[in-house]
């Protein structure tokens, strides 16, 4: 459900001025400016004022920085206690402002987006409950309270407004493609999972969204993913936190399209595969070089290469066959070198987390999860090498991607001719036409084996599937 943050100390005064407002501008007469919402699952129009910046809240539940807010769980536990607070709204306002893998650092984005208001000046109302807590345009806002800007124009909700219903409007505005300033990755993830908490279906979420049911199935499999990681991270008060992984997007979407295509033939080899590359994801490896990564990899390149001390904190016993109770028979356990992998894993994960949080930790015991964190490293680089030139002399038996990166150049090549074509007045409109027709007959064809060879499409196969079915259509 959705926390009810209560209400703000000025909530009074600014219900008063909110009306005040309101009145005016019904008694000016004229057409007021409006904004179109999602009400209730019903399309409404809400009027626009302008409100003091100075006056109003930050949202304490904004999905914008949920992640971010565990940056520093002193001020997190003191915003949860009391969201109204000055440092905790303070607290909001730094976050608003950082950058959402490291908020010790300051967004880039936000920078862009003051630029854009000194400039251009507001375009878009943000929205606002009439307690004057903001529902869309905190980080508007706070580029506004920055610059010294006086007032910010907002629409209104309803008086009968909920925390849930300032839950649920913020996510149909904010998390879509349409977005401006967009929401971290992990952030995504944790509306996702909170919309699944609050029991809607997946189609329902995906709607809401603009995205897919299998994206969002996707982000729901990712984030179990990324919380067992934390959980794995626990070592002696050092733990990794989710937005640690905030960087890793495209590798995490990657893993998830490989992980569920290898499930299809061997669960077995798919948790290997998922077990190292989640190592070398969590030692920022690129993406290129996770790909190398298959379920082999562990035993055929990195176990020779690992450092005495890796090699036995990865080690497990072999497991006992476990007993079915009631029906007197065993199943085989768990593959040991799936266990073995997953251990690996687990000695990457708790250094790792010792490392994020050197700053309360004792030197000498930062300095050895540095030395260990160095030597898997090293050893992961050093068997990478050889799976990159196994993995070449596979792709080579696999012609089909090249094939269309050389079509791609060939057009590339094309647009360069028509630039030339049209300088000298040379192109032959009907032969060029006739080529397009045959262009989109060979893609439409590439549409078809696409989805029948590919079973987790990505982003371009999923545009060049899109494309012929609204042809279809």
């Amino acid at each position: 459900m959705s926390t009810d943050f209560g209400t703000p100390p000025r909530a009074a005064e600014n219900q008063d001025h909110i009306e005040k407002r309101l009145r005016e501008i019904k008694d000016a007469g004229g057409v007021p400016e409006t904004l179109r919402i999602e009400w209730r699952e019903q399309p409404i129009q809400v009027e626009v004022i302008d409100m003091p910046v100075g006056s109003l809240y930050y949202n304490p539940g904004t999905h914008r920085i949920r992640a971010q807010r565990t940056h520093e769980p002193v001020r997190d536990r003191a915003l949860e206690e009391d969201a109204w607070s000055t440092e905790s709204q303070d607290y909001l306002h730094h976050l608003l402002q950082a950058l959402p893998a490291d908020p010790s650092k300051r967004d880039p984005d936000f920078d862009t987006l003051q630029e854009s208001l000194r400039l251009f000046k507001q375009n878009d109302p943000g929205l606002i409950t009439r307690d004057g807590v903001l529902v869309n345009g905190n980080t508007r806002r706070a580029a506004m309270k920055e610059m010294g800007t006086p007032t910010i124009r907002v629409g209104v909700l309803p008086a009968s407004c909920t925390w849930a219903d300032v839950n649920a409007v913020e996510l149909a505005l904010q998390l879509r493609k349409d977005h401006r300033r967009e929401y971290s990755y992990i952030n995504r993830l944790l509306a996702v999972d909170e919309q699944i908490s609050l029991g809607r279906s997946v189609s329902d979420i995906a709607r809401v969204f603009r995205t897919t049911g299998p994206r969002c199935e996707q982000d729901i499999w990712i984030l179990a993913t990324l919380n067992d990681l934390v959980e794995r991270s626990k070592e002696g008060g050092a733990q990794l936190r989710l937005l640690d992984f905030e960087d890793q997007a495209e590798k995490l979407k990657e893993l998830h399209r490989r992980y569920i295509k290898d499930s299809a033939a061997s669960k077995e080899k798919a948790d290997l595969m998922k077990e190292s590359r989640l190592a070398a994801i969590v030692l920022n490896f690129s993406k290129t070089d996770v790909r190398l990564i298959e379920a082999e990899f562990k035993t055929r390149y990195l176990d020779k290469r690992l450092p005495d001390e890796l090699k036995a904190q990865s080690a497990v016993a072999p497991a006992a066959a476990v007993t079915i109770p009631g029906l007197n028979r065993t199943v085989r356990a768990a593959d040991p070198k799936v266990a073995e992998a997953r251990a690996l894993t687990d000695s990457i994960l708790r250094v790792k987390a010792v490392e994020a949080a050197a700053e309360s930790l004792p030197m000498e015991r930062v300095a050895a999860a540095a030395r260990t964190l160095k030597a898997a490293k090293d050893a992961l680089e050093d068997a990478l090498e050889p799976a990159g030139k196994d993995a070449r002399i596979r792709k080579r038996k696999q012609a089909a991607p090249d094939r269309l990166t050389d079509a791609c150049q060939d057009i590339e090549q094309c647009n360069t001719d028509l630039v030339l074509a049209r300088a000298s007045s040379s192109l032959d409109d009907e032969t060029f036409d006739e080529a397009v027709i045959k262009l989109r007959e060979a893609l439409g064809k590439l549409a078809i084996e696409s989805a029948r060879s590919i079973k987790v499409p990505g982003d371009g196969v999923s545009w060049l599937l899109d494309v012929f079915r609204k042809e279809d259509a």
